[in-house]
């Protein structure tokens, strides 16, 4: 998006010279010649930087840019001053200006540089508005984990890094890792170094989800006292990510779409199309395609939005990778609550596998933040996790080891021992039916710990369940 740069001075000569340079260079300039039409044309124009002569012939060049600054809080003003004016140069920057330049040719051919300087301290206060805590207090998105899964994820996500303009929607269950997946797949890309902006469409009303994602104009409503750029400006050339995408209200999808097909907007109230180069990832926990159906999302930004999903599986199909996810939040909490703790008790591992965490990776870290507290020694046991994970301790066993070399294998419950002749042991289908519901229901219905403790892979399983009518 070409910044725009208002040139205010009396002189046409000034004026024309420093235009040509400017939009030489790329810029959008507008002029105006007195402070009254620099008011003017500030006010339909916004300008990034303002050029401002500070002898001009209806008012004094301090009185402007006061009225200047009310009129565009966020422009960048840097001073034309003549030969013997720097001391005034000098007040006005206490005032607010950016900076002065004086007004002779030499001076003139370092415009450039300042126009430059002015937009580079522009855009670093534009992003600290909303970037300021994801830069310093989150780490750009790590996925851990080395499950089947986890490792799909990783490769999709690379694939999508290279791919820096395509719209992306991420899915799956709440609390499963969404947001980590969007922010890895910016900071991945050629992309990373802007910003990467979020906004949840499910927190906040129409309207001021309206004027989040893209501004308002001064007077556009009651409360609009000054212009408000909204997250699509200011993540220009990063990525925005929009959680809970299906939530946002209807009125406002057509505009949005607008900005996936043609990367232009207008601000509430606005007249002017603005344009923006940023990458825009969703998410939702949930299933579009059904809100089309009931018709409180649109089908073409459906379809838009589904360029290329990314489905991120929920925990509980994700074996392992529950354990090194628990001991990476031990490490997480170790120094925030000063206690060291080396992980959970072998008992807890078998009770964190075989639960169902219907609230997913958020869910773990609460229960281990719970865990930690509780913990009195070094592993954190099964007393010090909820009630609903503690209840499954009396009926989870670990997956039977190997028999020992000559030693008789122990046979599972409800085959009958060798030697023995069997009780009403039924057909080899009916002992492997038997089986198998006992496990599954050893396991609380975890599927995949299930076909660990079978020793068969996951989707034989699946294969037996439904061959087998169970549930």
């Amino acid at each position: 998006m070409a910044a725009t740069v208002l040139i205010v001075d009396d002189q046409p000569t000034i004026r024309k010279s420093l235009r040509h340079l400017l939009e030489r260079k790329g810029y959008r300039a507008c002029e105006a010649d007195s402070g009254a039409a620099a008011v003017q044309t500030a006010q339909a124009e916004e300008p990034e930087v303002i050029l401002l002569d500070l002898k001009l012939p209806d008012a004094d060049g301090l009185e402007i840019l006061e009225r200047l600054q009310g009129v565009c809080p966020e422009a960048a003003v840097i001073l034309l001053t003549g030969h013997g004016s720097v001391e005034i140069a000098v007040t006005a920057i206490k005032k607010g200006a950016e900076d002065f330049l004086e007004k002779d040719p030499a001076s003139l051919e370092v415009t450039e540089l300042r126009v430059e300087k002015a937009l580079e301290m522009l855009k670093l206060r534009r992003e600290n508005l909303y970037y300021r805590y994801q830069a310093q207090g989150r780490a750009p998105g790590q996925i851990s984990g080395n499950s089947p899964a986890i490792k799909e994820i990783h490769a999709m996500v690379d694939l999508l890094a290279k791919a820096p303009q395509t719209t992306v929607l991420v899915q799956g269950e709440s609390g499963s890792g969404k947001e980590l997946v969007a922010r890895a797949i910016h900071y991945r890309s050629p992309r990373a170094d802007k910003p990467f902006l979020e906004i949840n469409c499910a927190g906040l009303s129409e309207h001021l989800l309206e004027s989040e994602l893209f501004g308002h104009e001064r007077g556009a409503f009651t409360d609009a006292k000054a212009l408000k750029r909204g997250l699509l400006e200011i993540a220009d050339g990063g990525a925005l990510f929009l959680d809970e995408i299906g939530d946002m209200p209807l009125a406002i999808q057509p505009k949005f779409l607008r900005v996936l097909e043609n990367r232009t907007f207008r601000r509430v109230g606005g007249t002017r199309d603005i344009s923006v180069d940023v990458r825009v990832i969703t998410a939702s926990n949930k299933d579009l395609s059904k809100l089309v159906e009931k018709q409180t999302f649109r089908e073409d930004l459906y379809y838009r939005l589904k360029v290329m999903p990314v489905t991120v599986p929920p925990l509980r199909e994700r074996g392992n990778d529950i354990l090194i996810l628990a001991d990476l939040f031990i490490q997480e909490f170790s120094g925030m609550l000063k206690k060291r703790i080396r992980g959970y008790s072998p008992e807890a591992q078998q009770v964190l596998l075989a639960y169902s965490w219907p609230g997913n990776v958020r869910e773990l870290r609460n229960v281990t933040e719970r865990g930690m507290i509780l913990c009195q020694g070094d592993v954190i046991p099964v007393s010090c996790l909820p009630a609903e994970i503690q209840q499954l301790a009396g009926t989870v066993s670990p997956p039977p080891l190997p028999a020992a070399a000559g030693a008789p294998a122990e046979a599972p419950a409800g085959m009958p021992e060798a030697g023995r002749p069997p009780e009403i042991a039924g057909t080899l289908e009916e002992m492997e039916q038997r089986y198998i519901r006992e496990v599954l229901a050893s396991v609380s219905g975890n599927r995949s710990h299930a076909a660990r403790v079978l020793g068969i892979s996951r989707s034989t399983l699946q294969d037996k369940i439904r061959r087998y009518g169970l549930s």
